[in-house]
């Protein structure tokens, strides 16, 4: 087979390899971009929905999960959500704020996928998709990478291959493989923003609510995330459950609050003031699904007229509402898992250039590395910045 030389190597066609290449493209460096997928960022245009939560304006290292907090702090000021969505204007891609700082296009994902494929060719980078890695090597020259389409010979090698999540997708662990085999150290990896899952007792009374959703606030480990909640056939999800699942481990004590913004104790006691002959499950069912507020009353909280209800039942119930103990069994794992915890440890990487501290020419970006962000465009944000780093340095 031949050899193809190029002074800078991306594995990886998602949404930090693309970022990275076309911003060594527009370096003048000869850049090629391969992906063992048969289709060029397929995790970009699934996102947010087929509309690709591209950013949020409200980015800071505050929103990413790391060993390392402060790692990503470098990339993400000289990178930021104003300077992607100058490129989103610029090609005339429509977007709206759905809420919280997160932006989306007012039509397709296809089109962040065309304008960065656009950008690519624009700076003369290639991707070339179905092209699969046999094996990396390292010589003085260089690295030397054997795959389905050939040898490819480069000066430098970036790691582009995202995390675990979502394998249907072609998500592997192929960058942690090459990570190790040059001297990297990979942290634990676990599924990020992910279903929980229940079980037993805890399933059985929720389980014929399926499709019921709901506010809450979700509580763990000193975090709080306020959103909706979907009851699912064997478990919880919605965005307040997939935030609050990347700081969940089995065993960890999770609390739910089925009332937020109400004070659960100063409203019950003003039904009992002013809806006194009218049952719990009555009241309840004002400011929440019905069915919910009827599996409550069934399961935990009875159903007298709230008249009848003494001060020490109504502590009770409002202590329930406010602060419910829900027992999570596991998650749904990296198949619906967005995102990846863990990765590439980056102690051993540059925060400004993202190149291993190792290997020089080797640089790892995106979600291989120990960096995670929220839910609701943090995650593309930090590949735009990982990979807008790590083309201006290669």
């Amino acid at each position: 087979m031949s050899t193809i030389r190029c002074d800078v190597l991306v594995i990886g066609a998602g949404a930090a390899g693309l970022m990275c290449a076309l911003t060594a493209g527009q370096r003048g460096r000869l850049v090629q971009v391969i992906d063992h997928a048969n289709k060029i960022g397929k995790k970009i245009l699934m996102s947010g929905g087929g509309r690709c939560n591209f950013t949020n304006t409200g980015t800071t290292a505050a929103q990413f999960l790391s060993a390392n907090p402060h790692f990503c702090k470098s990339a993400l000021a000289r990178y930021t959500p104003a300077d992607f969505i100058e490129m989103v204007d610029r090609h005339r891609i429509a977007w709206h704020e759905k809420e919280l700082g997160q932006l989306f296009c007012d039509l397709s994902s296809k089109q962040i996928v065309k304008m960065l494929v656009d950008e690519c060719t624009a700076a003369g980078a290639q991707i070339r998709a179905n092209c699969g890695v046999d094996r990396v090597e390292r010589g003085s020259d260089g690295f030397r990478v054997h795959t389905a389409q050939g040898l490819f010979h480069a000066s430098s090698l970036v790691i582009a291959t995202g995390g675990l999540s979502i394998p249907s997708l072609g998500a592997t662990g192929f960058g942690y493989e090459l990570a190790r085999q040059f001297g990297h150290e990979v942290l634990p990896t676990r599924a990020g923003l992910v279903p929980l899952t229940l079980s037993g007792k805890h399933q059985e009374r929720f389980a014929d609510l399926s499709g019921v959703a709901l506010p809450v606030e979700a509580r763990c480990n000193g975090q709080r995330f306020r959103n909706s909640m979907l009851l699912t056939h064997r478990g919880i999800s919605g965005p307040a459950i997939l935030q609050i699942s990347s700081f969940w481990q089995p065993g960890d004590d999770l609390r739910l609050d089925l009332l937020p913004g109400f004070d659960a104790g100063d409203w019950l006691r003003t039904m009992k003031r002013d809806r006194g002959a009218a049952e719990l499950r009555t009241v309840l069912s004002e400011v929440m699904p019905r069915r919910l507020a009827l599996r409550l009353c069934e399961q935990w909280l009875g159903d007298k007229p709230v008249r009848q209800l003494d001060e020490r039942e109504l502590r009770t119930a409002a202590q329930l509402l406010a602060d419910f103990p829900l027992v999570a069994s596991g998650t749904e794992g990296y198949r619906t898992a967005e995102v990846t915890l863990g990765g590439v440890d980056t102690r051993k990487v540059s925060s400004s250039t993202m190149e291993s501290q190792l290997v020089p020419g080797l640089h790892f970006i995106g979600e291989v590395l120990d960096v995670t962000g929220w839910l609701g465009g943090y995650n593309f944000q930090w590949a735009w910045a990982s990979g807008h780093a790590a083309g201006h340095a290669v």
